[in-house]
């Protein structure tokens, strides 16, 4: 199937898109360290059905990387301005990692806009605040030393490919399931200039993204929400009870453990995610 990519100005940045399929609008928002490139193995498939729309999120890819903005509400509405150039009234939301935190906080802010909500392999900013702990802060590292001022830009910085390996094995269920091709494009999309900078500053934006997660924290999400996580990531599945965090977020809940897999569903078990996906969209009728 043919996918379109593009750019476009929407919330003052301008946005890397890559779009395929026609039908009921489904956007697919890519976590940390990735882009929407994340999403390869979903998009041919989704758009059998769908009109699947998988931007770069603020600060990363091909989308602009401002110096502000990464605040979860900002970032919410680049998706919001996206739907209004494209001239989409209503969305079925999919989120990984950090971008399942923008389509929580997009559930939260505009309801009307989202008929169905799927977080993959997420535990909410305010809950990992609430309870950090040892064991917490050990797998979350990162988050405290991403919000150092330049200090890990500098320490990346011709050495993207040693902070990404890092990751990508840690992080999944078989260390090599990101490699060759695959690795290599996200090597490439994090030395672009500014790219490292991008990243951090989503994790910098924490301080006001717990603000507006604790503002509204006894708002439950209205629409239905499958919550699916890697039942062997020592981060999320390992560390926290999914289906008693995910219950604090929505009653209209489905949530399933993926086995044999980590922190990245959509790339580790691409036909188990692409099953549960279609069954959960199928609602949606546009």
């Amino acid at each position: 199937m043919t996918q379109k990519r593009y750019t476009l100005q929407a919330n003052g940045i301008r946005q890397f898109v890559v779009e395929a399929g026609d039908g009921p609008p489904v956007i697919l928002l890519h976590g940390f360290p990735e882009t929407n490139y994340a999403w390869r193995f979903q998009i041919p498939v989704l758009a059998e059905r769908y009109r699947v729309i998988a931007p770069d999120l603020r600060g990363y890819g091909e989308t602009d990387k401002p110096a502000a903005g990464y605040d979860k509400r900002t970032m919410a509405r680049d998706i919001v301005e996206l739907m209004r150039a494209l001239d989409i009234p209503k969305v079925a939301l999919v989120g990984h990692d950090r971008g399942a935190r923008v389509a929580t906080r997009f559930a939260k802010d505009h309801p009307h806009l989202v008929d169905r909500l799927v977080v993959m392999d997420n535990v909410p900013t305010r809950i990992v605040a609430r309870d950090l702990n040892a064991a917490i802060a050990k797998s979350y590292w990162f988050f405290l030393f991403h919000l150092v001022p330049d200090l890990p830009e500098a320490l990346i910085a011709g050495r993207e490919h040693i902070w990404l390996r890092h990751f990508f094995s840690d992080w999944t269920f078989d260390p090599s399931a990101i490699s060759g091709e695959a690795f290599d494009t996200y090597v490439r999309a994090y030395q672009a200039p500014g790219a490292v900078r991008g990243a951090m500053a989503d994790y910098r934006a924490n301080a006001e993204d717990l603000a507006q997660d604790r503002a509204d924290a006894d708002v439950k999400i209205a629409c239905p929400v499958l919550s699916l996580w890697g039942n062997d990531f020592h981060a999320v599945g390992k560390l926290f009870d999914m289906a008693k965090v995910w219950a604090e977020m929505a009653d209209d809940l489905v949530t399933v453990p993926i086995p044999d897999c980590g922190h990245l569903p959509q790339e580790e078990r691409p036909a188990v995610v692409n099953t549960l996906l279609l069954d959960f969209l199928a609602p949606w009728k546009g």
